[in-house]
């Protein structure tokens, strides 16, 4: 049994793609990033960063105590390996792979969360301009690398669908809000519609979606409360025991 922590954002939904994908036995602990959950010390001791995914495998391969493991990328990671399913063992389809995760996690995710933070902020918080021009055309030319690397292969890394496809897919399904256009990107499309096409994906994509706060509901003060916890963090005390 894996216990998700999990909030339905882009992040947690390329894990639960994988895990429907493979039929895991999991259970959902929701952590709710708008009321602070991913501060508690209990949710701490799995994830140091203070960031959602996280889980814990009270089932390990080799039969010993839990095992806790954070960020998303090495979630997914660990799945695949354990379940030998959508992540190739050998070296050189392993990194072919492994490369195209790493890509992710480093350039897709943040620049894409980067873009949303600003275009999010009031005008009271002053001139967004420059920050809007230069993620936005980060998230266009990172659009423009996926196309690119689709022209001549079905999957991200290559023949077979892997945790490369599942890791990049739900960033890009708030493309229209992103100021994107599929017409753009006839490969990416391609590809973008096959994975929006697959059961898993759609049951995956699908958990947690009564969990979410539209923020069009929240109060001035609740906006207010959200912001200051979640935006501007700094470092925390240590904890110590």
């Amino acid at each position: 049994m894996i216990e998700l922590y999990y909030w339905p954002t882009p992040n947690g939904k390329k894990v639960t793609i994988l895990l429907e994908e493979c039929g895991v036995d999991y259970r959902m602990i929701p952590c709710n990033i708008g009321a602070g959950d991913q501060f508690a010390d209990e949710f701490l001791d799995i994830s140091p960063n203070n960031r959602m995914p996280a889980m814990v495998d009270r089932n390990p391969a080799d039969g010993g105590d839990p095992i806790s493991v954070f960020e998303s990328g090495s979630m997914m990671m660990y799945i695949a390996e354990k379940e030998g399913r959508f992540w190739p063992q050998d070296v050189r389809d392993k990194y072919e792979v492994n490369q195209w995760v790493m890509w992710q996690m480093a350039n897709q995710g943040p620049k894409t969360g980067e873009r949303g933070h600003f275009f999010r902020l009031e005008d009271s918080e002053g001139d967004q301009s420059y920050a809007l021009t230069r993620f936005s055309d980060e998230v266009n030319r990172l659009y423009g690398v996926l196309n690119q690397r689709l022209y001549d292969r079905p999957y991200v890394a290559g023949d077979e669908y892997t945790i490369a496809d599942m890791i990049c897919y739900p960033w890009t399904v708030m493309w229209e809000v992103q100021g994107q256009d599929l017409n753009d990107f006839k490969y990416f499309k391609r590809w973008f519609q096959e994975m929006g096409d697959r059961p898993a994906v759609q049951a995956g994509m699908a958990v947690g979606s009564d969990l979410g706060n539209d923020p069009a509901t929240l109060s001035d003060a609740e906006k207010e409360a959200r912001k200051k916890l979640l935006y501007n963090q700094r470092a925390r005390p240590v904890r110590e025991r």
